[in-house]
């Protein structure tokens, strides 16, 4: 059983790469902490007797399913908002912005002129990811922003190891073939 400070102390650890990974999977700031703000309570409320090594993949399984759960609702919303949408007027200043350019860079002491390349650099990255397919951007983040193995991320995908690894090679590919065409060598993902 994980002890309130384990368990505390997890929450803390997971809070910043659990919203980034959200973040990328909904491109939407808000609704990427409220999803985190719910897997945590879940976790809390359904799991803290559970021992500390089983949290994380615990919660990645909440968080999954919690992201599930906001797109079954949008694609729900967006069926009876278009059934609907005859019915109203469409106002011309629609404007949609891009939540990962709010992102903090996180190296505050670097020079500033490798403090800029490396922001720009991290803007052209997750740009990248954002226009991977949903599944292959899943499998790429759940292995290397979250560090899972392959079995791990399987199970946090409800699919097979296999498929973890076609997801993510389709994602790597995907993703040089982008930088590349920005320029940028793909070995930067390396680092």
């Amino acid at each position: 059983m994980a002890s309130q400070d384990e368990l505390n102390q997890f929450l803390a650890d997971v809070e910043r790469r659990a919203f980034r990974q959200v973040m990328f999977a909904m491109r939407d700031e808000q609704m990427a902490l409220d999803v985190v703000q719910e897997a945590m309570l879940k976790l809390v409320e359904n799991y803290a007797s559970k021992p500390a090594n089983e949290l994380p993949m615990l919660f990645q399984r909440i968080l999954q399913n919690a992201m599930r759960d906001v797109w079954r609702k949008q694609k729900v919303r967006a069926v009876w908002t278009s059934l609907l949408s005859s019915l109203s007027v469409k106002d011309d200043n629609d404007e949609e912005s891009d939540p990962l350019e709010t992102l903090p860079v996180d190296d505050v002491y670097e020079r500033p002129d490798n403090a800029l390349a490396n922001k720009q650099t991290m803007q052209i990255i997750q740009q990248g990811i954002a226009q991977l397919p949903m599944r292959q951007r899943e499998a790429f983040i759940l292995r290397y922003y979250q560090d899972m193995d392959v079995a791990e991320t399987a199970f946090a995908m409800r699919c097979s190891q296999g498929s973890v690894k076609t997801h993510t090679s389709r994602a790597i590919k995907a993703l040089a073939q982008y930088l590349e065409k920005h320029g940028i060598d793909a070995q930067v993902l390396n680092r």
